[in-house]
């Protein structure tokens, strides 16, 4: 699935993951008004995904929709190699930016939750960044970004947010060895922490929930919560030349919630 102009090698191209939907979404469009083509996954809803292709290419940008489940790892060799494929189809070798975006929620109190609930949190939020990030280092180029999604529940601890919270503290973790380890490549590693955003994630529970929307308003400094065009141009933003000295760094995008 793929859109747009042909692109030149010197086109900066983006992986991100979860693009289909919600803050992923919004940053590959994003990307693309700034004139960065985007290789994005998306798990099962590939006519959502082909709307976001056709919104790249309102913006004149390439963009080509790979389906993955970021939870199993048995799938990325195959899918790296899609990658691969999707670089030459774009016109070039390596990829500029990555985007760890893809995730799933969960709202259940500890002493309720599953091994199966806990594992599955794990395999998506952390082992699948983990090694995904890991197949496609060889194909990043040197002086490259990588931005990994977090949250503001790892700052702000809300009943029931324990495991997907925990997970999130593990990429924030992995945020600061990648860019020491990577340090040597040039390539600036940073995670982004929205807050509570208007989106289908949780089903909607801050988009569609009145009562809940406003009670993020009233602990959020701006008063109201947040919206995905208040992230993906944050995103897009931090992935510029501008922002090259900013590394291994928390940045939370929320309004000032909970200070």
């Amino acid at each position: 699935m793929t859109a747009g102009k042909s692109a030149g090698t010197t086109t900066k191209i983006a992986i991100v993951t979860g693009g289909s939907r919600g803050l992923g979404r919004n940053t590959v469009v994003h990307l693309a008004k700034r004139g960065v083509s985007s290789i994005f996954t998306y798990r099962t809803n590939q006519a959502e995904a082909g709307k976001v292709v056709g919104l790249v290419e309102e913006q004149g940008q390439q963009a080509i929709a790979l389906p993955l489940d970021t939870g199993k790892v048995s799938e990325f060799d195959p899918f790296v190699k899609r990658v691969w494929e999707s670089l030459a189809q774009l016109g070039a070798e390596r990829f500029d930016y990555l985007v760890n975006n893809a995730g799933t929620s969960n709202h259940t109190p500890i002493e309720q939750t599953t091994e199966e609930e806990l594992d599955g949190l794990y395999n998506v939020h952390f082992k699948g960044v983990f090694f995904l990030t890991q197949k496609l280092l060889p194909l990043i180029r040197d002086g490259g970004r990588i931005v990994n999604i977090s949250s503001g529940l790892t700052r702000v601890a809300i009943p029931g947010s324990a495991s997907y919270a925990s997970m999130k503290g593990a990429v924030e973790v992995l945020t600061r060895y990648l860019a020491k380890e990577l340090g040597p490549r040039q390539i600036r590693v940073n995670t982004v922490a929205p807050g509570a955003v208007e989106t289908d994630f949780s089903g909607g529970m801050v988009r569609d929930n009145p009562e809940i929307n406003k009670r993020v308003a009233e602990f959020t400094a701006l008063g109201r919560a947040g919206l995905p065009d208040d992230i993906g141009p944050m995103i897009a933003s931090l992935l510029a030349e501008d922002n090259r000295w900013v590394n291994a760094q928390r940045i939370e995008v929320s309004g000032g919630m909970a200070i």
